[in-house]
């Protein structure tokens, strides 16, 4: 689809006229404020793009918030059958909108959602959006987001934040240039474990810290049960719509719905996945934003699917006061060494919970925490009842999409918003351009080059097919 053919001429879906009416009927913000302006007293008036599981998961936290509402909703599929994902049921289009209008029915007589096929007609349409909530697949992320605040509207954007680390830089910049407040959905970077582990990391709780351990056990690629053959598109699913940005193909389902991870067109796998909610503390506590080097080895590496298993090692120089760190990442099963210190039958002093955690690695002991930002443990555990705990020096906040919220109406702005998103997202894709590069990479940040690996440029970008380019 052109993105400069006129909105009534695009194939768009709204499921009724009043629904679209009732959302049309509320004042747009931008009339009494500006561009982007949602007075303090008002609800932001929110349209969620991509309402699939994680979507509708999303859908579920806004409820909770009083501060805003949704008035419309965009995703190519009528329903996603999510049973054979983690997020389990149905969503899509029709499940999204019943339970959005049930749920608000009971606080507001006669409200309808908007419901659309194509997110540019909506925005187009529905001018009394103030914000979008983004929860496509990977390789719409940058595309959407930039659309959208070109627009003037607020985004949040669930991780990773982009496909493609040219598209981290891109993004983060006009953020910048259009002064929307933005927020990455790596949720545990507004809990209490996450200000908790930087105030004791900065405390001196475990001395220097010279290594970083992340992991993860979440298995997210393939789905080898089904099989990778053409299929019929579903009813009621916008199958172009959906390829976006790629090029066109016939449908799999393999593809989707939730799998779509497990390609390199669509996902990067379970490393930008997860690891942006695991190495987040490290990430913060220790600034580490460039790193020097970059090594990745994985099961098997293979031109379409991404891996099941990883292993990543990025160095990090010496910086200011703090000397150099090296950082490490696993997924799949894979685990770092107990160390000796620790007793590993122990349940009070297990490293992370449940197949994820992080564990930092300082002179006088170590820190481990939970997985999305777990609270954090002090080892050997005479140090952990040892240790006098700091004040609290970090601002807390009622929750991330209420953190976001309050930046819509002009509060401060989000803790993970695009300018500290963006390159922890870039951090993390790196690793994968490392694994495909198949060598370790000497970064050069400034220049967004592997100096020592020219094989690398093309898989720092992505490619778009005519009618998607960014809308820049």
């Amino acid at each position: 689809m052109d993105q400069d053919q006129p909105g009534a001429s695009r194939r768009h879906f709204i499921t009724t006229t009043t629904s679209a009416a009732a959302a049309a009927a509320i004042v747009p913000r931008h009339v009494l404020g500006g561009t982007g302006f949602v007075p303090p007293s008002d609800k932001v008036n929110v349209a969620v793009i991509g309402v699939g599981g994680q979507g509708l998961h999303n859908v579920r936290a806004l409820f909770q918030e009083k501060d805003c509402q949704i008035i419309a909703i965009a995703d190519p599929a009528e329903e996603w059958d999510m049973s054979r994902s983690y997020h389990g049921g149905m969503a899509g289009r029709g499940p999204t909108r019943a339970e959005i209008e049930e749920t608000y029915a009971q606080r507001t007589p006669l409200y309808g959602c908007a419901v659309y096929e194509d997110f540019r007609v909506m925005l187009e349409e529905q001018k009394a959006i103030d914000a979008v909530l983004i929860a496509t697949p990977d390789h719409h992320h940058a595309y959407e987001s930039i659309w959208a605040m070109k627009a003037g509207k607020h985004v949040y954007c669930e991780k990773p934040l982009t496909h493609s680390v040219d598209e981290a830089r891109i993004v983060a910049r006009v953020a910048r240039e259009t002064g929307v407040a933005t927020q990455m959905g790596n949720q545990g970077r507004s809990g209490e474990g996450h200000r908790q582990t930087v105030e004791w990391i900065q405390d001196g709780a475990i001395g220097a810290v010279k290594e970083v351990h992340t992991w993860s056990g979440t298995a997210r690629p393939w789905r080898p049960w089904l099989p990778g053959e053409d299929a019929p598109v579903p009813t009621g699913l916008n199958w172009d719509l959906w390829i976006g940005p790629r090029e066109p193909r016939p449908f799999r389902h393999e593809y989707t719905p939730g799998s779509w991870r497990g390609f390199w067109d669509f996902g990067n796998g379970t490393m930008p996945d997860m690891s942006v909610h695991h190495i987040d503390p490290a990430y913060n506590a220790l600034d580490l934003r460039t790193p020097e080097t970059i090594e990745a080895s994985a099961t098997i590496v293979d031109p379409e699917r991404t891996p099941r298993g990883m292993f990543v090692t990025y160095r990090f120089a010496a910086q200011g006061d703090r000397g150099p760190v090296t950082l490490y990442w696993y997924d799949h099963g894979l685990m770092p060494p107990t160390p000796p210190e620790i007793d590993p039958d122990d349940p009070r002093q297990r490293l992370g919970d449940e197949g994820n955690g992080i564990l930092f690695v300082g002179e006088k002991g170590y820190i481990t925490c939970a997985g999305w930002s777990g609270m954090p443990r002090l080892l050997p555990l005479e140090l952990h009842r040892e240790y006098e705990r700091p004040p609290k020096t970090l601002p807390r906040v009622a929750g991330h999409h209420a953190d976001w919220l309050q930046a819509c109406k002009g509060g401060t702005p989000a803790c993970s918003n695009f300018d500290y998103g963006a390159p922890l997202c870039e951090l993390t894709l790196l690793a994968n351009v490392a694994l495909r590069s198949g060598t370790r990479l000497q970064w050069d940040a400034a220049n967004m080059k592997a100096t020592n690996a020219p094989q690398a440029d093309e898989l720092l970008r992505d490619t778009y097919r005519a009618g998607w380019e960014l809308p820049l």
